[in-house]
Order: C-alpha cells, then structure tokens, then sequence
C-alpha cells in the first residue's frame, strides 16, 4: 500500500507492504461548507451573546486583531462580510485598524502582510504588527487571579470597540485555541506570554480541556480585563475548509464552539501504537519546529511507551525561535533538557525544549525535515534521510502484529485512549 502525508506545501508519500494491518487516524469527516462567504454572513447576523454588530455604530476607532502566518485563518472569507457591515453601520474604512497578532514570535513586515490578508483589506485599511518585547507599545492592566501581569498592546486598547478573528482548534495545553485568546496572547507583552505559558507543567493544561484549564482560564481573565467585544471564528477540517463559523460575545462563542470542534478532530483510540508516522498537517502547521512540536505532542498521546514515531514537518523557517535555538546549545539528552529547565526560570522558547523532551524521553523518534541534519541534531532531533527509509528501518524492528498507525494532521487532531476519561 502507498500513504501520503501532507508535508509543507505538499505531501510525501511512502510504500508498505499490503499484507500490513495499518490504522489512518482521521477523525470523521467533517465537509466544507458548501458557501463559506454565506455562513460567515450567517454568524454575523445571527450573533451569540446578546450583540448586534450594528450596535457599534457611530464607533470612532475599531481595532480587529487577526492572526499571523502561523495559523490557517481563513481571512478571505473571515473579513469581508464583517467589514462590509461595519459599514453599513456607519464605520468609516479610517476608523478601522488591524493589528496582526503575532504574540512572542517576531513582528511581521509589511510585505509579509499579503501572506495573510486579501489585497483588497490592505489597500483600504491600515495594517499594523504586534511587537511583544517594545515596552513602549504596550499599556498595563493589572493582574489576574494567578497573578499573570496583563501587558497589552496599546493601540488595541485604545480603541473604542476591540474585534478579534481566528479559529476554534485543539491546543497542547491551553486546550483549545479561539475566542479572546487572538488578543489575550497573540497581542500580549512578553511578561504577560511567559507567565500564562508557565503554567503548561500544571496537570489541567492539557489538550481538549477547557473549563478547568488554568491556562486557558487564565486566558480568559486577561480578555475580560482587555475587554473583547466581538470574535469571529472558524471551526476548520482537517483540509483547512470552514466547516463552522461562530460570532459574537468571546465566551459564548467559545461554549458553542468548543462541542463543534471535538466533532470535528476528536479521535478515539482503543490502543497505543507501536509506530506511528506523523505530520502536523503540512503548511502552516510545520513552517517551523517551533509549530511543529505540536504535532508531536498530540502524537505521543497515543504512542506506546519504547515505540517509534516518524515525524515529518518541512519547516522551511527553521527553527522558529533564537532563544530556543540558543538555549539548546550543548544540550546532549532528554534528561539534561528537563533537568536544566526544571531548575531556571521559566522562558518561552525553550519550553519548546521541554515538551519535546517531554514527548520524546520514552519512545524513539525520527525527524523527518528540510533542516540540516546537523541543526536537527543539535536540538536532541535524530534525522532520517527520507520518509520511506524511515519507513523500512521502523517496520525491519517491529515484532509481529506489532500497532501501527498514520496521524496526517496531528496538530488539529485530539487523540485519546479510550482507557483514559478525556
């Protein structure tokens, strides 16, 4: 039999013998919505949460916080129905501003701006990125009850309404992604980030959980603080295609959009596997290791411990992250990552370094990428020359009725053991 797996903006495919017994671990098909501009039309008039778009009429200034080239957001059809009824309700195309919320990762230039918003969006509307680390573009707002400082960005606060876009997807420890998180994280300073992404060590930040997340919870503190008035987000398949669109108050779009979303990537799994061939779902879930490691962290879910998993992830940018990259140097084992990170402060970027440890201190992996195979092995990632080498090698050490299993779009799949309550 042949597989194929998304890898970067295209697949890889790999041979297996036919007499294998092997398990395609996609979640039930969930079709696209046939007229994705009319379901966006359709959550716009229809609001959750009491709200009307028609009520911020006479607004002076609305900031809409979009997100970055890391996350599929389907801006094309996300942001014109929302516009053109901003409009209608009396908005000047001047009064309206968007801020690309890029959270700790780099400020995007202006040229990339393109990768992410219609034509049509950038010649009407100014287009700002945020910038974490400039103390100077950012206001304070206190504190949340897990003492999380609340450092926002200023040009969204001084606005008179606050919109946020994105999309309702799993999340490694927040749980679910969505809601005020675009503002709340992808527009926070970096004090803010570090602090609430501290908290992924606690048992509750996990995968698919929501309302007893810490993290997540904390989330929503900071939005409430920030005080969103308005999301607009997508439910997606695994082919990146709306399926659902929510809008209206943050909160309420997140309770009815969170059930949707578990139709959606939820997947059951009687048994761990013995091997498991990965990908985080190709472009722009694996633009960099730093996105793709969470395709690894769904995976290993459902991995058996002292199995194989082969991970393929493109990442055409590298390693998404200098302080990771940095902190990585001179680092020989799984257990030297965790020792070392458990006794320092905590750091976004090497908390990459942690999970992936994490993930991997139990079960043999192989990276397959576009990185250089040195650069891989720097970050404690063995490389394997191509998919089916990797392949052949992994299947030559199985034993007999051994488990195994293709996970095509980890990222934006919520694996579990049937054992375990989820």
């Amino acid at each position: 039999m042949q597989i194929q797996i998304p890898y970067g903006r295209s697949t890889l495919t790999a041979s297996l013998a036919d007499d294998l017994q092997v398990d395609f671990l996609d979640p039930a098909e969930s079709s696209a919505a046939p007229d994705p501009l009319g379901v966006v039309s359709l959550a716009l008039d229809s609001p959750l949460g009491e709200i009307q778009l028609s009520s911020f009429g006479g607004a002076k200034s609305i900031a809409i916080a979009v997100n970055d080239k890391t996350r599929p957001v389907p801006h094309q059809y996300l942001l014109p129905p929302l516009l053109e009824r901003l409009e209608a309700a009396g908005i000047a195309p001047d009064a309206v501003h968007f801020i690309v919320a890029v959270g700790l990762h780099g400020p995007m230039a202006v040229e990339e701006f393109s990768s992410i918003l219609p034509e049509a969006v950038l010649k009407r509307y100014r287009v700002i990125s945020h910038n974490a680390r400039d103390a100077s573009q950012l206001v304070y707002l206190g504190e949340t009850s897990h003492r999380t400082p609340v450092w926002v960005n200023k040009h969204f606060m001084q606005a008179e309404v606050r919109i946020v876009i994105g999309n309702i997807e799993p999340h490694q420890y927040v749980g679910f992604s969505g809601g005020v998180k675009t503002a709340a994280i992808g527009l926070g300073g970096a004090d803010t980030i570090q602090r609430n992404h501290s908290m992924l060590t606690l048992p509750g930040s996990r995968l698919g959980e929501y309302e007893t997340n810490p993290a997540r919870q904390d989330v929503e503190e900071i939005g409430l603080k920030i005080g969103v008035h308005f999301a607009v987000n997508a439910i997606l398949n695994q082919q990146k295609q709306i399926v659902q669109v929510l809008a209206g108050n943050p909160q309420a779009v997140m309770r009815a959009g969170i059930p949707l979303s578990r139709q959606v990537c939820q997947l059951a799994v009687p048994e761990p596997y013995d091997l498991l061939i990965v990908s985080p779902g190709g472009h722009p879930k694996d633009i960099n290791l730093y996105q793709a490691q969470k395709g690894l962290a769904h995976a290993a879910l459902v991995m058996r411990p002292g199995g194989t998993m082969i991970l393929a992830a493109a990442c055409p940018e590298g390693i998404g992250s200098q302080g990771y990259e940095t902190w990585m140097q001179g680092m020989t084992s799984n257990e030297q990552v965790l020792e070392r990170f458990s006794r320092e402060a905590f750091q976004v970027g090497p908390h990459k370094a942690y999970l992936i440890a994490r993930d991997t201190a139990n079960i043999h992996l192989v990276f397959i990428s576009d990185l250089d195979p040195g650069k891989a092995r720097s970050m404690l990632l063995a490389p394997g020359e191509n998919l089916q080498k990797a392949v052949d090698l992994a299947l030559a050490g199985l034993p007999k009725g051994s488990r195994i299993g293709i996970l095509s779009h980890a990222a934006s799949t919520i694996p579990y053991l049937q054992s375990r309550v989820q």
